[in-house]
């Protein structure tokens, strides 16, 4: 079977709140050519109220943003030319789990989401490739301060700790399926750069590569 051109894939950069994974995509998106599908951010009509009283609206965040994402799966499927997408569908079930291990969504809220996940499943076609950028939390909450978005200004360390663990088995579980290219990224690296170095690590097939930067930065 043939190996896609990079121009053609399903690209998901996955990562911590804060890591870069928009400035990523757009510099992704621009060096090869692809369309990018962004995160909803500023027209997420729940996110306010989410950082606000995150127990009330813990369920209706996380089925609006399946939702949106589902819908931005869709499109990228059914376009068939490959694009890049700020956080994958996949990572939704990451921020759920931990919210409900924090007690900030019930369980049975919780089983909904899952099955209503499981249904959409059926319908969703794998990207051929995650990259995943690996920084710790103390960096993200750092870049989170950094952006000054009002709505995140409530994000303690805590949560981000409990979110990144939870991100850590994601990504173990999430390359048995999918190819995973995990790159260090407390540092931000070129975008050109680091398209190099993806489409070199996905031709490798390997189905979890960590990346080593030398210090040329390649």
């Amino acid at each position: 079977m043939s190996v896609p051109r990079l121009q053609e894939l399903f690209i998901g950069i996955a990562g911590l709140i804060g890591a870069g994974k928009t400035t990523l995509a757009k510099a992704l998106g621009a060096h090869l050519d692809l369309p990018v599908y962004f995160e909803p951010v500023a027209d997420n009509e729940y996110l306010a109220d989410f950082y606000r009283d995150t127990a009330r609206y813990s369920f209706a965040t996380q089925i609006y943003l399946l939702n949106r994402r589902f819908q931005q799966h869709q499109e990228i499927i059914w376009r068939g030319i490959g694009a890049v997408q700020d956080r994958t569908i996949y990572e939704d079930a990451v921020f759920a789990k931990t919210l409900v291990d924090q007690g900030l969504m019930e369980e049975r809220d919780y089983r909904t989401y899952l099955e209503l996940f499981r249904h959409m499943s059926n319908f969703m076609c794998r990207p051929h490739l995650i990259v995943y950028l690996d920084l710790g939390p103390e960096t993200s909450l750092a870049r989170i301060k950094e952006r000054e978005r009002a709505v995140e200004s409530g994000i303690s360390i805590e949560y981000l700790r409990a979110l990144h663990a939870e991100y850590e088995k994601f990504i173990v579980d999430i390359a048995r399926m999918v190819p995973v290219i995990r790159i260090p990224w407390e540092d931000y690296k070129d975008a050109e750069e680091t398209a190099t170095m993806i489409e070199r690590e996905y031709l490798s097939g390997s189905f979890l590569r960590d990346v080593q930067w030398d210090r040329r930065g390649m």
